[in-house]
């Protein structure tokens, strides 16, 4: 509760403005990459997102490629997907297996588990160490945990106030790196396999914001049809399809059954929620089509549709346990949403003959879910258009820094 708490202070929808001018440099950054790279635009995305959390975290201002946070995060993610999979080990069946030791023919998972810990705590504390540093010499970038440590309280409570806001800081990767990549490659794969959607978009863009400048986060109340898009992503495709396992700390009981302190399992009020999700994002009678992507199903009148149920409710979570950073990752979609079909056409791809090859939405099944390995052509609408709109850009967000802001 005090974790949430205090990572609820920093992510409210009326504190996540400040983060802005990160998105919108790292996201200038995202254009030039796909500009220079367009073929490793999964990659792209995932150092772009991973970008900004780390700099809206921790200060800190990752390198282009194999920078070592990064690196880290992406092993560990990897490793909570892995594991957070309830029944993936036996151990999880038979909680006895974990006194065998690690070297027993069999008990592969004992070093597997070694190793997570090992990366996980790296994720966690090694960025965090580095804050601290650059405080005591007084050169620390503004950032989450600079804040929470230079508001951590003189007295004997500070050592664990000190992990607290340790651990809140970590969660801030851990909950939003992957979800957010997940949803914007998503994104880039329904672009290539809905260019009516696309055009409509780009429309919507230079009728509004114009083909002279990218657009920005003021513009977001007057484009309804990309806020649809927006919705849309997290409504075609879930990000997290499992729930997450939980662990007792108490003896309990539910529904009759004794669930002894220390179980490990699904929660069955959240495990119910998250098969309802599914259910309830891919109901016909509330999403017409469901497997299809259309943002039109979100508009009336010209814009947004308040009847018709915002997909957020159910793709964040719910009561106590709905995601705190919801506010960033939706500003962080949209500004990408935004500037890449501001500046890309983003088409499928083709084979030897030139004929299109039809994609598919093809989705990794686990704790969390993101688009299979795809490919798609992504070019610019215009060569000097966009190489001058990303360069003039980078100027804007430059002044918003200097000027004071996040």
């Amino acid at each position: 509760r005090i974790h949430r708490r205090t990572f609820n202070e920093y992510f409210r929808a009326n504190t996540v403005h400040k983060y802005q001018p990160v998105q919108l440099r790292e996201t200038r950054a995202l254009l030039r990459r796909l500009l220079n790279e367009p073929q490793d635009f999964m990659y792209h995305v995932r150092h772009t997102i991973s970008a900004i959390i780390m700099r809206c975290v921790y200060g800190i201002q990752v390198r282009e490629s194999n920078d070592i946070y990064i690196e880290t995060a992406e092993e560990a993610m990897d490793s909570l997907a892995q594991a957070g999979v309830p029944g993936a080990f036996l151990v999880d069946l038979l909680p006895i297996l974990r006194y065998i030791p690690a070297w027993v023919p069999g008990a592969s998972f004992q070093r597997k588990a070694a190793r997570w810990r090992s990366v996980l705590a790296a994720l966690v504390d090694r960025p965090f160490k580095v804050v601290k540093q650059e405080l005591s010499k007084g050169t620390a970038v503004p950032s989450v945990a600079a804040t929470l440590l230079e508001q951590l309280p003189d007295d004997d409570h500070r050592a664990e106030h000190e992990i607290i806001a340790k651990n809140c800081a970590g969660v801030a990767y851990t909950g939003g790196a992957d979800t957010s990549a997940s949803a914007v490659q998503s994104f880039l794969l329904a672009m290539a396999m809905y260019p009516e959607v696309q055009k409509k978009a780009q429309e919507e863009l230079d009728a509004v914001v114009g083909r002279e400048r990218l657009p920005d986060f003021s513009d977001r109340i007057a484009l309804p049809y990309i806020n649809a898009i927006v919705k849309e992503t997290l409504r075609w495709q879930l990000v997290t399809p499992l729930g997450v396992a939980h662990y007792s700390t108490k003896d309990d009981e539910y529904d009759g059954f004794f669930i002894p302190k220390g179980s490990i399992g699904e929660n069955p009020a959240w495990f119910a929620f998250r098969h309802s999700c599914l259910s309830i994002l891919h109901d016909p009678e509330m999403y017409a089509e469901p497997e299809a992507f259309r943002p039109e199903r979100f508009l009336n009148n010209g814009g947004l549709n308040p009847e018709i149920q915002d997909p957020s409710t159910a793709a964040f979570g719910f009561g106590r346990r709905i995601c705190s950073g919801r506010h960033l990752s939706s500003n962080t979609i949209y500004v990408i949403v935004s500037s890449v079909l501001s500046v890309f056409d983003i088409d499928p791809p083709r084979d030897e003959l030139g004929n299109t090859i039809q994609l598919q939405p093809r989705m990794s099944s686990g704790l969390l879910s993101y688009p299979l390995p795809f490919r798609c052509t992504i070019t610019p609408r215009s060569d000097a258009a966009a190489a001058a709109l990303i360069r003039d850009s980078d100027e804007t967000v430059a002044h918003m820094h200097s000027t004071g802001s996040y």
